[in-house]
């Protein structure tokens, strides 16, 4: 662990185009648990499969239902952001991190302090009105009961791209641009299992590929270096 450290930190310290790309185990030091470890949301027990009910056609068909589920398993409004998230801030501030690219809804990026946060699944912190495109924020759904409604009447969704849909273009095309153009390109806290966001380190074409997860990848076979520890201890012990 000390001599990995030691060659991240080397890595951080001779570059000023860094981007990285994350997951869900960046927010599970911060008390938000992930979805495909052993214990993670996947793995718990549902009427329907939570692949299912974070589906838009669920979404439609069977809203209320939608929205228990949401309420109590995607929102975290007490969460703060950990080592991860803050050593990534700190990053940005000294020039060296261009981008953070995230499959996390959670905002928790943004709350650490970092400015140019790609956010591939939208966030979970935006809800929109599916007739009239008002904007509410979280505080708004998590005190509604049932369906939350529009002035309008209008149903309200939240900004995250569910299964089904299509991730945003434009913030792909801003993702794939970084990762084309990184001189370091750190991968953590992700399976890198779901697509298309995966396909997102295909672009890379530098020679300081770092992936910091607890499991194993089917890019570790690309990595220059990876380190099996927590994201948060790791990065905030190498900047």
């Amino acid at each position: 662990m000390e001599t990995a450290i030691i060659r991240l930190r080397d890595i951080l310290q001779n570059s000023d185009n860094i981007v990285f790309f994350g997951g869900a185990g960046v927010s599970t030091e911060s008390g938000i648990p992930d979805f495909r470890s052993a214990d993670g949301l996947y793995n718990e027990k549902y009427a329907y499969p939570p692949e299912t009910i974070l589906s838009r056609s669920f979404f439609i068909k069977n809203t209320e239902e939608f929205y228990n589920f949401y309420r109590d398993k995607m929102l975290y409004p007490d969460a703060k952001p950990n080592n991860a998230h803050i050593a990534l801030a700190e990053l940005e501030k000294r020039n060296k991190l261009k981008a953070v690219i995230t499959q996390n809804v959670d905002g928790l990026h943004t709350k650490a302090g970092s400015t140019n946060v790609l956010e591939l699944h939208g966030s979970a912190l935006r809800n929109i009105c599916m007739s009239c495109k008002k904007n509410y924020t979280v505080e708004v759904i998590l005190e509604s009961a049932g369906i939350p409604t529009c002035s309008c009447g209008g149903i309200i969704k939240p900004d995250v791209v569910l299964y089904e849909e299509g991730l945003d273009s434009s913030v792909m095309v801003k993702a794939t641009n970084a990762i084309y153009d990184a001189d370091v390109l750190i991968v953590g806290g992700t399976s890198l299992n779901v697509y298309p966001a995966a396909g997102l380190i295909t672009h890379y074409r530098g020679d300081k590929l770092i992936l910091i997860n607890k499991s194993e990848t089917q890019y570790d076979s690309y990595a220059n270096l990876i380190i099996r520890e927590k994201i948060g201890l790791t990065l905030s012990e190498a900047i």
